[in-house]
């Protein structure tokens, strides 16, 4: 059974784990944050988790709905913790939102030579990734800018994390890695 470390269940991460909850692996699921009210409205978070830390929100939420265990980790991912966190997995998705954590992703998982699909969305709803490491550039952040926070943009975050579960999906059972580009008039696969 592979093992799959999502890190951030936010607006994308809480999703593609809810559309990736079939899929046979065991999960790991990193995230510091804590949910609040307004994350309730693009998150796959309840108001009876506001206040708690997302990855145990999310655990619990799973377990509860479809009897997943999930294995969850409620600590941001550093250089000095990134082994501990990262080390053993079969594949990683990266659904953070901040382009200096991106890259101890990257960094760790190109020189471990671990499969790691990244997730974007565009703060506006403009346009989201799902995008395999080899593939995948980091851009620079613009800094401060909420990203999805009160709701309008849920059926489009649904649809790229529909597509990160896809991706995961098609890798896990042929090795293809499959990318996409996601815009709110069509997909583009390469």
């Amino acid at each position: 059974m592979a093992r799959i470390v999502v890190v951030g269940v936010g607006a994308l991460g809480s999703h593609f784990l809810l559309f990736a909850r079939n899929i046979p692996a065991q999960f790991r699921i990193v995230d510091m944050d804590r949910v609040e009210r307004k994350n309730v409205m693009s998150q796959f978070h309840t108001n009876m988790a506001v206040g708690k830390n997302k990855a145990d929100a999310l655990k619990q939420a799973m377990q509860g709905l479809f009897g997943i265990k999930i294995d969850a980790v409620p600590h941001r991912l550093t250089t000095d913790n990134v082994e501990q966190l990262l080390g053993g997995a079969d594949l990683v998705v990266d659904c953070l939102d901040n382009g200096a954590s991106r890259k101890i992703i990257q960094n760790y998982v190109r020189a471990k030579g671990i499969p790691c699909l990244h997730g974007a969305l565009a703060p506006d709803g403009g346009f989201g990734r799902a995008v395999w490491s080899s593939n995948f550039v980091i851009d620079n952040e613009s800094g401060g800018v909420a990203t999805c926070e009160d709701g309008a943009h849920l059926p489009f975050i649904t649809i790229v994390a529909s597509h990160l579960a896809f991706a995961v999906q098609r890798f896990l059972a042929t090795g293809e890695q499959v990318n996409f580009n996601i815009f709110p008039g069509g997909v583009s696969r390469f």
